[in-house]
């Protein structure tokens, strides 16, 4: 078993670099088409969305959630992922019924330049902390932090990763998914069969967590709820594959990336549940796995997240290169300088390694939270279509949210306590809620302020 693991990712590697074209087209580099224009079709939209969202961290997040919270923390997890249903009708709204290419160009036209500023710096800090933990994900299968094994492992992953992507740009990242997405599948499909046979999987295992409501798992549960409606537009990832195809293949990659996607972190999840069940005082998730299963099955577990580390790893890059070419327009639109981009920001995520962050989960809620200023956005500007609301509202809302974010994240890592002793994702439900409504008031403040005067009559 010892070189199994090397082996599969070196095999899916090659498989990747070998059903990669070097692209010679902007068209396909940067928009996804085929060489000769054609935009993907629905199942590779579908298979693209649900493989680039099902991250690494994101198996693992699930895992853990679920070992320390139950069923709660994983379904808490899997409510991110309706983020597909608000995405829908987020990319819907801004396409056809405003008529805009791109997130930033409908924030532009409402907010001016500020709005695109404000969101591009907000994805593209997403961006990075997507390359950063997927790496990191890929270093812990391989060995301990700080070890041989561990740099070498992520610095081969890093190295592979960005060649393909840099030959093919973001119709590579569709190609490569396809593929990866199906092996995910199968290899899933076989650790669950696997497990099923163990006896594990009892009624009593899946609810050894009782529903209790000021217990973690329930309130992760309610933040995911909260953060649902604006998390997925600041996701560059997801936006970009909204904007590739027609209105009714679009709206049906989304709905069927929702269900896919919520099935595999629900059944990835169990895992950590059934572990979590019958841990040991003091074991780790992966320990007690592999005293329950077995060796083979977690190869299989490893393996899962290698395909998902990597496939979500070239859409990123794609996403950046796209970001600051096209979208931020700070260099001419070529292959070359979409390239550069691409190392650029594997550079930058490589370089969060050395931070030592091992929390996987608080880059989620990090960047949810900070998303949240798109809240208010979506319901006044793109539902409500109030064009008057002020560019103060917006900047407000963006500093609100982000200074929630940073309470978070210092909360969590540096301990500063401001909030008290609550469990830090009690102190996430107090943010949020917070954010959500000084970001609402900042908005309905300023349409009240903005809304015509009545004029006395003659």
């Amino acid at each position: 078993m010892t070189y199994t693991l090397p082996i599969f990712a070196t095999l899916v590697a090659l498989v990747s670099l070998y059903l990669t074209r070097r692209t010679s087209s902007t068209a396909a580099f940067f928009e996804g088409k085929s060489e000769s224009g054609v935009p993907p079709g629905l199942w590779t939209l579908v298979l693209s969305q649900t493989t680039t969202w099902i991250f690494a961290r994101s198996l693992m997040n699930a895992a853990i959630l679920g070992y320390y919270y139950g069923l709660w923390g994983t379904l808490a997890y899997a409510a991110y992922y309706l983020s597909f249903l608000t995405g829908a009708v987020i990319v819907d709204q801004v396409r056809f019924r405003y008529g805009h290419d791109s997130i930033q160009n409908f924030l532009r036209e409402r907010f001016g330049k500020v709005g695109p500023w404000c969101y591009n710096a907000a994805i593209a800090l997403r961006l990075i902390s997507e390359v950063f933990a997927n790496l990191l994900v890929i270093g812990i299968l391989f060995g301990a932090a700080g070890g041989s094994a561990y740099s070498l492992s992520i610095a081969a992953f890093a190295i592979v990763t960005l060649l393909y992507a840099m030959m093919g740009g973001l119709q590579a990242s569709l190609r490569t998914d396809v593929f990866q997405m199906l092996l995910f599948i199968a290899t899933l499909a076989i650790l669950m069969l696997i497990t099923l046979t163990t006896g594990h999987f009892t009624t009593e295992s899946i609810f050894f967590k009782p529903f209790v409501a000021n217990e973690p798992g329930p309130v992760l549960l309610i933040v995911a709820l909260l953060q649902v409606v604006s998390y997925p537009m600041h996701d560059p990832v997801m936006m970009d594959r909204g904007f590739l195809a027609d209105r009714v293949t679009t709206r049906k990659s989304f709905y069927h990336a929702c269900w896919i996607s919520v099935l595999c972190i629900i059944s990835f999840g169990s895992l950590g549940i059934i572990a979590g069940s019958q841990a040991l005082d003091g074991e780790q998730l992966t320990v007690t796995l592999t005293r329950l299963l077995g060796e083979l099955p977690m190869m299989f577990f490893s393996a899962a997240l290698i395909v998902s580390a990597m496939s979500t790893l070239d859409s990123t890059l794609s996403s950046s290169a796209k970001l600051v070419v096209v979208d931020m327009g700070a260099a001419n639109k070529t292959l070359f300088n979409g390239r550069v981009v691409m190392a650029l920001f594997m550079l930058l995520g490589l370089g969060f390694i050395l931070l030592n962050n091992k929390d996987l989960f608080s880059a989620v809620a990090v960047s949810g939270t900070a998303s949240m200023y798109l809240f208010p956005v979506i319901i006044f500007s793109l539902l409500g279509n109030q064009r008057d609301i002020p560019v103060a509202s917006y900047l407000l809302s963006f500093v609100i949210a982000i200074g929630g974010a940073a309470l978070y994240f210092f909360e969590t890592t540096a301990g500063t306590g401001i909030l008290g002793d609550a469990h830090k994702y009690t102190k996430l439900l107090w943010i949020c809620c917070f954010v959500l409504v000084t970001t609402c008031a900042s908005f309905w403040v300023g349409i009240k302020i903005r809304s015509p005067r009545l004029q006395p009559a003659a």
